[in-house]
């Protein structure tokens, strides 16, 4: 079939051999007339083939040694397999002598093979089993048909015990591979959904991820706008209380800066500009050179830490607190590179320093806060404008004022000294401060 073009009835892949003969003996060819027997029959048949087989001929034989006494036959068939296996010919063979089954079994270059056979509807399978020799079946097909059970009995007694325990354990093979078979093609279908279920599990699993990051890229991208719009509204906050004289106004604007700070936590920020080495509360010093990141400002540090952790800081010519958790350490080489980013950097300004000056400030009336708050502001223009000495009016009333602002000053960073002192009628109480 192979030879003419033909399909096969064959699994993809499978080998085909071109043989130079074919010989079978199949059948019975017994003739009176040329006075051959069954077996006679078949030995000639055989003669012919041996003398002419090569190790490219394929040999089918049927119910080989059949015909003559069965010990003498399976060995005469035994003999024949062999001769023929030693010329290296393929041949197929069909016995059913327990004794070549047996060869078979223990043999090299010879393997058992059988067609599966339905004992309950006496019919064939046709399924092909490599490696377990088949059974004849006789008492089966014969209690089927119909056969007295005496006489089924009564044959089982002639049969060799050996050959029953034998007949048993191929029998028992036989079962075992059928039910292999059905396990593997068990397996082999779980395998099939186990292989399907990971396909879908890993593609739903690329699924989330791609979501995932989508979704990390879209708050990332909402996160960088919220920090954008707080820093903008901090800046443009921090201009106004720059150009503010409103006592009232200012403290205002420094509430809504600091509420806004609330809003944003920013702590997880990070920024390609922005130092890693975060502010610790022992290196909280007056004096420190620290970055805010909220506001992307640098500042000095201008009070010792409280006890909720803040200190007050300076920013320019503003002081706000912080927590000293939000701030981050400017180390000595990056402190020129964070004060040329900061927006609110006056080194650069060369006409920075006010023209008109003065060099005292009234703060009679302003409860404490806002008082401290006004002459901070006082003093760091003060300083920037070089002046050595300044003058605080405060009054006399009950005293609560002038010590609240004297202690103030003891920790302000431009004040080298100050003394207390009256003047004019009612002994107005005045603060004369010496500027570092």
């Amino acid at each position: 079939m192979a030879m003419a073009g033909l399909h096969i009835p064959a699994k993809e892949n499978s080998s085909i051999y071109v043989f130079d003969n074919i010989f079978a003996d199949i059948g019975d060819e017994q003739s009176i007339q040329e006075s051959l027997s069954t077996f006679s029959s078949h030995i000639v048949n055989i003669v012919n083939i041996t003398k002419r087989a090569t190790k490219d001929t394929l040999i089918l034989l049927d119910e080989l040694g059949s015909g003559t006494d069965p010990l003498e036959g399976a060995a005469l068939a035994i003999s024949i397999l062999k001769f023929l296996n030693n010329i290296s010919c393929i041949t197929l063979a069909t016995t059913h002598y327990q004794e070549i089954k047996n060869f078979a079994m223990v043999t090299d270059n010879f393997e058992n093979a059988s067609l599966e056979f339905d004992i309950e509807t006496l019919s064939p399978t046709y399924r092909l089993l490599i490696g377990i020799p088949g059974r004849s079946n006789a008492f089966e097909i014969s209690k089927k048909l119909g056969l007295d059970d005496s006489i089924l009995l009564s044959a089982k007694e002639f049969i060799n015990s050996d050959t029953i325990h034998i007949e048993e354990l191929l029998k028992n093979i036989y079962d075992n591979k059928l039910l292999i078979e059905k396990e593997k093609e068990l397996i082999e279908k779980e395998g099939e959904n186990i292989s399907k279920i990971k396909l879908a599990l890993q593609n739903e699993k690329d699924d989330i991820s791609a979501r995932k990051n989508d979704i990390i890229q879209k708050a990332k991208k909402q996160a960088k706008d919220i920090i954008l719009d707080a820093k903008e509204d901090a800046n443009q906050i921090l201009k106004e209380m720059e150009n503010s004289k409103d006592t009232k106004r200012l403290n205002k604007l420094r509430k809504i800066l600091n509420d806004k700070l609330d809003n944003y936590s920013l702590e997880n920020e990070t920024s390609k500009n922005e130092p890693s080495n975060s502010l610790l509360v022992k290196d909280a010093k007056i004096g420190t050179q620290v970055f805010i990141p909220s506001l992307n400002q640098s500042g000095s540090i201008i009070s010792i830490p409280n006890n909720a952790e803040k200190v007050m800081v300076q920013i320019g010519n503003i002081k706000m607190s912080f927590e000293i958790s939000k701030l981050i350490l400017l180390s000595t080489e990056n402190k020129t590179e964070q004060k040329n980013n900061s927006s609110t950097n006056y080194s650069n300004k060369k006409d920075f320093r006010p023209k008109n000056i003065s060099t005292e400030i009234n703060v009679i009336g302003f409860n404490i806060e806002e008082a401290t708050f006004a002459i901070d502001k006082f003093l760091d223009t003060a300083s920037m404008s070089k002046l050595e000495l300044v003058r605080i009016i405060h009054g006399k009333g009950t005293g609560i004022l002038g010590k609240g602002i004297q202690k103030f000053l003891k920790s302000h960073p431009h004040v080298k000294s100050f003394r207390y002192g009256t003047f004019g009628e009612g002994e107005m109480g005045v603060t004369v401060v010496e500027l570092k």
